[in-house]
């Protein structure tokens, strides 16, 4: 049995994202920085006969993360899937005018530093079992900058160029890197972006295996109005 490790773990689109990959047969991985969080999110799975176990880490500290995955990975079986989707903080989103090179320090750590140590930490386990998928979740600053969000603007560029780099690098030994955008906010009432369907997307993006950068909606184009 193989485990799906979703880095970010949250009441949204990360327990619905456990949920569809632990109803498929895998075994589930919560990292997040709240140990509370974690069993609560445990226990909702548990009712739907979803074994799943958090373990405690924080975004900005590589050396927990690393220690959270090999852990996830000792205890659960191997990572074969890893989603990389916590949420930025809000001090990450100044407009740009107001941004300080001080200021990217911690967006460039989350958003890039952070997956890279993820990607890292599974990168043997999968080559071990043959096979893996690397999702990685972003809004649509990662592909159209906002003036207004300069830090996860630049931050979320980088990390779809280090995702894109890896979807090449990794194709010859079957493992999988894609990327969602999810443009708008993720709700419930969303008939795009609720949190069943981005999971339900997400699933689709590991077992179809096609392509690298994939919309949960069209993104309109700001200067003419057309996707």
């Amino acid at each position: 049995m193989t485990t799906f490790a979703l880095v970010g773990a949250g009441p949204g689109l990360g327990l619905a994202a456990a949920r569809r990959f632990g109803q498929a047969g895998h075994r589930v991985a919560l990292l997040s920085r709240s140990a509370q969080h974690q069993d609560n999110l445990a226990a909702e799975l548990a009712r739907d006969n979803i074994h799943a176990r958090g373990f405690t880490a924080d975004v900005l500290d590589p050396a927990s993360l690393t220690a959270a995955l090999q852990e996830a990975a000792d205890t659960l079986g191997p990572v074969e899937i890893l989603q990389f989707s916590p949420v930025p903080r809000g001090d990450f989103m100044k407009p740009v005018l107001d941004t300080t090179a001080a200021d990217l320090d911690d967006p460039l750590a989350f958003s890039v530093k952070g997956p890279l140590t993820c990607v890292n930490a599974v990168l043997p386990g999968m080559r071990e079992l043959g096979r893996g998928t690397l999702l990685f979740v972003n809004g649509g600053s990662a592909v159209r900058p906002k003036a207004s969000v300069a830090g996860t603007s630049i931050a979320f560029a980088a990390e779809s160029a280090y995702a894109a780099m890896l979807h090449t690098a990794l194709a010859d030994e079957n493992i999988h890197a894609a990327q969602l955008i999810v443009p708008g906010a993720i709700s419930p009432d969303s008939a795009t972006s609720s949190p069943e369907k981005l999971a339900e997307l997400l699933y689709g993006l590991h077992t179809g295996r096609k392509g690298f950068r994939h919309y949960a909606e069209p993104m309109p184009d700001p200067q003419d109005g057309t996707p």
